[in-house]
């Protein structure tokens, strides 16, 4: 029997589709893993990745919110027109990937979870993946809760076998409102999230924030005066440096917060936070 070349040509015709979608997705495999491999190795020289910001769609706030973190924050006032828009989509995306859950009979508003998010976007800023994927709800009481985990009663508190940050808002609030008097809970919570985050996962910001903190440690370490200088000054006059964690929230704070200050008295402990944060933005 003869078949006619068309025929053949049709049935031959979703095999060579198959392979054609084959070999494209195996293409774009290797470029992708071509691209991690050489952008681990440009991390690994200069601490910072190839690129931050790049969204498909843009997420907007209102003008309310706009202007409420305007009133609320230094660092959302200093940044520049663009940097405020990936800063408004990285807090609309927050929210949306967290469960926030009242507690206490608290209902949770769209101002608390805007104020919370914020200090999130801030710490994260710099980083690629900034949604903290060690957090997936967060739990706000009115005021201070009793922590079965540590039996006592706290402000914040991280649970990462839950996946769940504990906030009291009451604290938060007065916190935000005494910014500069003491450390705040938002920045304190968070960066304690981080840290840990940080420490499991694999990506180019997780890197560069685990070997930065590494280097801040080895050289406290090493450097005796240095180390007696910081426990000893009155930048940080009142601050428990209990263990890293604790240690790690306070300077973050402060860089946060008071960075010509910070810059000014202990420019080598600066350098390596603003590397671990790859902060690259006005006023830093």
């Amino acid at each position: 029997m003869i078949i006619h070349p068309l025929l053949v040509q049709y049935f031959n015709l979703p095999s060579k589709i198959i392979l054609g979608v084959f070999f494209s997705l195996l293409l774009l495999l290797m470029v992708h893993y071509s691209f991690k491999m050489i952008e681990m190795v440009y991390v690994l020289r200069f601490k910072k990745p190839f690129f931050v910001h790049f969204y498909m769609l843009m997420k907007k706030l209102n003008t309310t919110d706009k202007q409420l973190l305007m009133s609320k924050f230094n660092f959302y006032r200093h940044l520049s027109s663009k940097e405020r828009l990936y800063f408004d989509h990285r807090v609309v995306s927050f929210i949306e990937d967290k469960d926030f859950v009242g507690k206490s009979g608290l209902v949770v508003t769209d101002e608390m979870k805007l104020l919370i998010s914020a200090h999130a976007v801030i710490l994260t800023f710099g980083f690629r993946d900034f949604f903290i994927c060690l957090i997936d709800k967060i739990f706000i009481y009115p005021d201070q809760f009793y922590s079965m985990y540590k039996e006592s009663y706290h402000s914040g508190e991280l649970n990462p076998m839950m996946k769940v940050l504990v906030i009291s808002w009451e604290d938060f609030n007065e916190s935000l409102e005494l910014k500069g008097e003491h450390t705040s809970l938002g920045i304190y919570e968070f960066t304690q999230a981080i840290h840990l985050n940080s420490m499991k996962e694999g990506d180019v910001s997780s890197t560069i924030f685990t070997d930065s903190f590494k280097e801040l440690t080895t050289m406290l370490t090493k450097d005796e005066s240095l180390r007696q200088k910081l426990l000893n000054s009155r930048f940080f006059e009142g601050q428990v440096f209990l263990n890293q964690f604790e240690f790690l929230a306070v300077i973050m704070d402060h860089f946060i917060e008071r960075p010509s200050e910070f810059k000014g008295q202990f420019p080598e402990v600066y350098a390596k936070t603003k590397q671990m944060l790859n902060f690259d933005f006005a006023g830093y």
